[in-house]
């Protein structure tokens, strides 16, 4: 029997749609691109640069264990973060003056900037993406969303 090309090119997702994970991963395809349009191209960031950028814009200063605890991310993939905003002079490191062996990460002038353009441009890129929803439904995603990471970063059975 022939196929359309529409129904060769729809696969049947009948079998994953019962996985969280596949819907979260098909949101961040679409949460992605927005980003890329509105934040990553206009101002050369990745998301995990920008969400740093943010971080210390509101925090003042940060270690470099606190950014990784905040990110779930392993310490190494910090310091590589780090290096990259601070050779685009972004960010500083510098000592603790209460622990000299501590770094504290801070936003450089032109990183206060940039992290400051680049919120100003954040706070409406997701509205188009979200408008399917109420406000009381895109608060309940947001509280389902903080749960799911609560969960996940709880210790996995072995």
């Amino acid at each position: 029997m022939a196929r359309t090309a529409a129904t060769a090119s729809a696969l049947d997702q009948s079998a994953v749609q019962h996985l969280i994970g596949y819907r979260l991963a098909l949101a961040e395809v679409a949460t992605r691109r927005v980003f890329q349009r509105h934040i990553g191209t206009p101002f050369k960031l990745r998301p995990v640069e920008f969400t740093v950028l943010l971080l210390l814009l509101a925090s003042g200063a940060a270690t470099p264990k606190q950014l990784a605890s905040t990110l779930h991310v392993p310490p190494p993939n910090v310091t590589v973060l780090v290096d990259r905003l601070v050779e685009r002079g972004l960010l500083l490191r510098q000592r603790s003056d209460t622990d000299g062996r501590a770094l504290n990460l801070r936003l450089t002038d032109a990183g206060q900037d940039l992290a400051r353009r680049a919120q100003r441009a954040s706070r409406s890129m997701e509205t188009g993406m979200l408008s399917a929803l109420s406000v009381a439904e895109r608060a309940m995603l947001g509280e389902l969303l903080h749960k799911l990471v609560q969960g996940g970063t709880a210790a996995a059975p072995a």
